[in-house]
């Protein structure tokens, strides 16, 4: 697998971010990720093929709101929480709270987890 390409501080722009978050599995994905902690690709649980997680997984990386890494055979992302905040002060966690009041994303979580199928 080839490197993935994280967009530098500088380059994470408000439209790519507003896009990536144009979408409630993208959004779900973001709220299971706000806690901090690194996950491995195979503890995430969403509706959606494991195709369609995988391109969800690429936009959110794409727009600098995510990082992925590979180890071996396994690929685990971050939130760029930190990042995100420096770039556009307080827009994640707006945008967290408001997915939080309108239950967007509800339908992500982990494996295992209490939504879980």
């Amino acid at each position: 697998m080839r490197q993935a390409h994280h967009p530098e501080l500088g380059e994470i722009l408000l439209t790519e971010v507003m896009a990536a978050l144009s979408d409630p599995i993208r959004v779900g994905l973001v709220r299971v990720l706000a806690d901090g902690r690194e996950r491995g690709w195979g503890e995430l649980r969403a509706p959606v093929a494991k195709s369609t997680l995988s391109h969800h997984l690429r936009v959110l990386r794409d727009a600098g709101l995510t990082r992925t890494r590979q180890e071996g055979t396994r690929c685990f992302v971050l939130l760029r929480r930190e990042d995100v905040r420096a770039r556009f002060p307080g827009l994640l966690d707006v945008v967290l709270a408001a997915a939080e009041a309108d239950d967007v994303g509800r339908q992500v979580g982990l494996k295992g987890g209490p939504n879980a199928a």
